[in-house]
């Protein structure tokens, strides 16, 4: 009877042993663009995230960062080693749109949740896993053009990338300009590494508009400031929420002064009403950042990451009331807590999520800034 029982337990361990187990960990898979052309955008982000805590409702955090050099490619390899190597109960990232567009189908083939660090646009529905973090183009599309008619502008060139964040912009600001009355009277593009627009700005500049767009994002959003002021544009330039960086002004000097453009309220936290809920998240995060890389260092990019940390301090407690970490369980508790859970506040608005939205943001994740004297200044 003793025999019995000793192989019935060593039997029962084995199958143990063979079985998945839930780790204790709570691993989240990060995609940044750290190296290439849009190494300005993930930077800040990996430096914001060594301010994350080291857990999160009483489960450890384990955080592994790849770097996708600004190329898709690597950014789906990386996605699928994360869900393969890793077991990755979420991803992060990536730092641009064309990237996070190409780690979405991995993400819901996976039903894996990806908090994307760029505004790509997304469906919805039971088959999106995606979650932008970043608002998305249309609302801050028509802030621009509800500024441009508050400036008396008519006519505006559009001068923007040629890949998925000029080309979302493109479709957007054309929206948003019918309806508002602008005619767009050029329309140029460029790549994300040119270093001169020479042809391109001649283009615009001939077109006689009253303003020019410009759509890029990080550091690479000076250049073509840049090189319209050097042939004599001396008009207004509007620039978008991805060139809403300290980079911009950095590279550009004193020829971004007078540049309009929107941007998420984190990068003016000080400037915002004592009554603004998102003042002391946005607050929050400045005052650790700044702490340690100086002052006026804060980028939108990297408030993303802050953002994300706010948004698993919701979501992540209420996961763990029903599953554990490494199970599928629990990745699907992620998405239906995030779905659910409602005015998640972060540093860059409130988010609402639901099954059929996945952009989340409304008109509280937007400001109109103006770069006087090197500094972002709020237009009230």
């Amino acid at each position: 009877m003793h025999r019995l029982f000793r192989q019935a337990a060593g039997t029962l361990a084995l199958i143990a042993a063979l079985l998945p187990t839930a780790h204790a960990d709570i691993t989240i898979g990060v995609n940044l663009s750290l190296t290439g052309p849009l190494s300005s955008l993930g930077l800040p982000v990996k430096e914001s995230l060594a301010l994350w805590p080291a857990q999160i409702g009483g489960e450890k955090l384990r955080l592994i960062v790849l770097d996708d050099a600004s190329d898709t490619t690597a950014a789906v390899r990386n996605t699928r080693r994360f869900i393969t190597e890793s077991q990755a109960d979420l991803l992060l990232g990536s730092s641009g749109v064309p990237a996070v567009l190409a780690m979405a189908p991995v993400a819901a083939e996976a039903k894996t949740v990806q908090l994307a660090f760029a505004p790509a646009p997304r469906p919805g529905g039971k088959d999106d896993w995606t979650f932008p973090l970043p608002q998305p183009v249309s609302l801050m599309s028509d802030a621009v053009a509800q500024r441009m008619v508050a400036d008396k502008v008519h006519k505006v060139a559009f001068l923007g990338w040629n890949e998925g964040y000029g080309e979302m912009w493109l479709q957007a600001f054309g929206a948003s300009a019918k309806k508002a009355g602008i005619e767009i009277v050029a329309t140029e593009r460029f790549a994300p590494p040119d270093t001169a627009i020479t042809a391109q700005a001649l283009k615009v500049i001939a077109a006689k508009p009253d303003a020019v767009l410009i759509v890029g994002a990080g550091s690479a959003a000076a250049m073509p400031q840049i090189n319209l002021r050097e042939r004599g544009w001396a008009g207004p330039i509007y620039q978008t929420h991805g060139a809403a960086s300290p980079d911009l002004i950095r590279v550009g000097g004193r020829q971004m002064d007078g540049a309009i453009l929107p941007a998420g309220p984190v990068l003016v936290a000080e400037q915002l009403a004592a009554t603004n809920p998102i003042k002391p998240v946005a607050l929050d995060y400045v005052g650790a950042f700044e702490k340690g890389h100086g002052a006026n260092s804060r980028t939108q990019f990297g408030a993303h990451a802050h953002d994300a940390l706010k948004v698993l301090q919701r979501i992540v407690p209420v996961a763990l009331k029903t599953a554990k970490p490494g199970t599928p369980a629990f990745r699907q508790a992620l998405r239906d807590a995030l779905e659910s859970e409602k005015e998640i506040v972060v540093s860059h608005g409130v988010l609402n999520y639901s099954l059929a939205n996945h952009v989340g943001f409304d008109e509280r994740g937007r400001v109109m800034l103006r770069i006087e004297k090197g500094q972002f200044r709020l237009i009230e």
